[in-house]
């Protein structure tokens, strides 16, 4: 599988998750390793849909909210875990050791969801909330 983390997340965090993802076979990778720092939202996601199979991590609960994202991002077709409320307000240490604990349920789910599909990680507890896609 491979996995794409945004910009609301460290570049480091998709070196370490590759590293530690590779030998199973999955990529993990950021941004700003694939576009430009300034793309926009809109302009990823659509180049992900075109080149099919990613897996999005996205600390930027708005994409669902926005409406040029939002329209981008359900045409997209991609499977997404949206960081919750919470995330953004750890240490850099904390969102790290968090999201490695996340992983492999991360990777689980997406295996066996069927895109398009999005769920909401939480900062506190041990379940995914899974989002409606609607248009």
């Amino acid at each position: 599988m491979k996995f794409f983390l945004d910009n609301n997340l460290s570049p480091a965090f998709a070196r370490a998750l590759h590293a530690l993802s590779d030998r199973d076979g999955h990529e993990v990778r950021h941004l700003s390793e694939k576009f430009d720092r300034d793309i926009t939202d809109v302009e990823w996601i659509r180049a992900l849909a075109g080149e099919g199979d990613w897996v999005v991590v996205s600390g930027d609960t708005r994409i669902p909210k926005n409406p040029a994202e939002r329209q981008a991002w359900l045409e997209a077709q991609l499977t997404t875990f949206f960081l919750g409320k919470g995330w953004t307000n750890l240490s850099l240490w904390d969102q790290a050791w968090k999201l490695v604990q996340w992983w492999p349920r991360i990777i689980d789910q997406a295996r066996n969801v069927q895109p398009p599909a999005a769920f909401l990680v939480p900062v506190k507890g041990s379940r995914f909330e899974q989002l409606v896609i609607s248009r």
